[in-house]
């Protein structure tokens, strides 16, 4: 099962990320919020962008690779996922605006949703 897989690496990269805001909490001393401080807001968004996209994304993988999906496509949408995923935090991280990671980071997202709808749509 090969969504087991990327399920496990984000799941690494989701406790990375909420260790990143614990991080930051301890750093600006804030137990609840954001405090207003731009480095806790920052990293609170992106563990939480990453929280609204990546269950539903590893639920339309896992529905595509029921679908007996060859293993390539299954591949290939897992690592766009999981490389989409990786490029978004790295381009929020180096910059709040707009950024040539974070872009290729929603491509590579959006890629994977539209894709993996469109194989779901044709079985």
């Amino acid at each position: 099962m090969l969504t087991g897989y990327y399920a496990a690496a984000l799941a690494v990269m989701y406790v990375a990320l909420a260790f990143w805001v614990i991080r930051q909490r301890f750093r600006l001393r804030v137990g609840l919020g954001d405090g207003q401080q731009p480095d806790l807001i920052k990293a609170i968004r992106i563990h939480g962008n990453f929280a609204e996209y990546v269950p539903f994304m590893l639920l339309l993988l896992w529905m595509v690779e029921q679908q007996q999906a060859p293993s390539w496509q299954l591949h290939m949408l897992g690592g766009l996922i999981l490389g989409g995923r990786v490029l978004h935090c790295i381009g929020l991280w180096v910059s709040s605006g707009t950024s040539i990671p974070r872009f290729f980071g929603m491509i590579s997202t959006f890629s994977a949703l539209l894709l993996s709808a469109g194989f779901l749509a044709t079985r």
